[in-house]
């Protein structure tokens, strides 16, 4: 870039540098497996209480409920994000919705059109869903503000 470009953009604060690849991803399977952990035993937990509601409903309530934690947990563990609620939260929310339509693909894919074993697809399923989901989450989701040209009016 030339040196008349490079002046007019601003540094990046330090607390705005984007976590470490590595570290992140790291970060991302630990929640995420931590997360599942929760959700396993919580509806488990919820559905043996026998309460009366149908057990779909209480896992799905069991999900719900996990969704803020695990959030921030991202937010704070996996992205190291400094985005705003405002903007990180229906980000988050939009990739979980966008998760399901690629599981929902990627199981057609391949467990109709390619026929896997199920346990090889359930795990390609996993994998490429999750690898999807940790980079819109690290590239949108959570992404910090972009430096910008500061251009002198």
């Amino acid at each position: 870039m030339s040196a008349a470009l490079e002046s007019l953009m601003r540094d990046a604060p330090e607390g705005q540098r984007d976590a470490p690849l590595l570290a992140g991803l790291i970060a991302f399977l630990a929640v995420g497996g931590a997360g599942a952990v929760a959700f396993v035993l919580l509806s488990t937990v919820m559905i043996w209480l026998n309460s009366g509601a149908a057990e779909w409903l209480v896992n799905s309530a069991c999900y719900a409920v996990l969704i803020v934690p695990v959030y921030l947990l991202h937010r704070r563990f996996s992205f190291q994000s400094d985005a705003s609620h405002r903007q990180a939260l229906p980000r988050y929310m939009a990739v979980q919705g966008m998760a399901v339509l690629l599981t929902a693909l990627f199981s057609y894919v391949i467990h109709g059109v390619f026929a896997f074993p199920t346990h090889l697809s359930s795990v390609l399923v996993i994998g490429l869903t999750s690898g999807v989901n940790f980079m819109v989450l690290r590239g949108w989701a959570f992404a910090r503000a972009r430096l910008e040209l500061a251009i002198p009016a």
